[in-house]
């Protein structure tokens, strides 16, 4: 089982999005650490702490990944965290809005570890987090 907070690092261009997985977060009671970042590249540089960016003091346990964004999208940004030798083995969950049957197979196909179609108000929202929280409560987290 995980013990202390998860590290999570939720990736979206969409502010009011992030900010609904904030409160969905919260609502969860679950204890946890969240790092923000608006695309694929933000969030490369802040796990390598490159570009100027401080790298994240603790290496996430897991990433929320949204597909849809601008600079590097997320069928990008996983092709670059899984040829990474030190950070491909982080599991990432989609979270995107995108219920394209391609788009599902190429994010299968690079490994993650779950692919959630945002739902369409908090409360689903919550329990789709607070699902993810209790199943990574019971797994062992790198």
């Amino acid at each position: 089982m995980a013990s202390g907070p998860i590290h999570i690092l939720h990736i979206e261009d969409d502010e009011v999005d992030a900010m609904v997985v904030q409160r969905a977060l919260r609502k969860t009671g679950f204890e946890y650490v969240l790092t923000q970042a608006r695309n694929g590249l933000e969030a490369l540089d802040l796990l390598r702490g490159t570009n100027g960016r401080d790298k994240l003091p603790v290496r996430p346990q897991v990433i929320l990944l949204d597909l849809n964004m601008p600079q590097m999208n997320g069928h990008e940004f996983l092709t670059e965290l899984r040829a990474d030798a030190e950070l491909c083995m982080i599991p990432v969950y989609i979270l995107s809005t995108s219920s394209d049957e391609n788009d599902m197979l190429q994010a299968y196909r690079k490994n993650v570890a779950g692919y959630i179609t945002k739902p369409v108000n908090l409360e689903s929202y919550t329990e789709a987090i607070q699902v993810l929280f209790r199943y990574w409560s019971l797994i062992k987290m790198l």
